[in-house]
């Protein structure tokens, strides 16, 4: 399986808003990534959500 590339303008055209609950370690992970590249939380957040989903193993 390929790794996980964090991109930059990784737009979709339909939102949801939704709240979600993570552990504080997550969260660090997430922001230090959002911080590193360059871009929101929410982008990096979306990548992992379908970087997991296109690579679920049913």
């Amino acid at each position: 399986m390929d790794k996980l590339k964090i991109v930059a303008n990784n737009k979709g055209k339909d939102t949801i808003t939704r709240t979600i609950r993570m552990s504080g370690d997550t969260y660090d992970k997430i922001a230090y990534l959002a911080e590193k590249n360059n871009i929101s939380f929410n982008s990096v957040v979306n990548q992992i959500i379908e970087y997991g989903l296109d690579n679920l193993d049913t």
